[in-house]
């Protein structure tokens, strides 16, 4: 994905709000379900990862390597991810 694309995706999920929370439990199994369920119907998600500061990153990454979504964006406790639904 080039970065033109990036920013036609960063500038849709400004509109968004968050569709799933991970909370003190971390990056559960159910939470991943939730992911790619929201993935699977929305194509573009927020995530809001309450975590510490050092933490989120590789709680991002992880994400993206669980469902094979790319990492749009991140500020703060707030993630962008996007893959594609062929089925769409």
């Amino acid at each position: 994905m080039d970065s033109v694309d990036k920013k036609r995706l960063r500038a849709e999920a400004h509109a968004l709000k968050p569709v799933v929370i991970v909370g003190q439990s971390g990056l559960t199994d159910a939470v991943l379900a939730e992911i790619e369920l929201a993935l699977n119907i929305h194509e573009l998600i927020k995530v809001k990862i309450r975590a510490d500061r050092e933490e989120r990153p590789q709680i991002s990454e992880k994400i993206c390597a669980a469902t094979g979504a790319e990492l749009i964006q991140t500020i703060g406790q707030v993630t962008v991810i996007y893959r594609l639904n062929p089925n769409k």
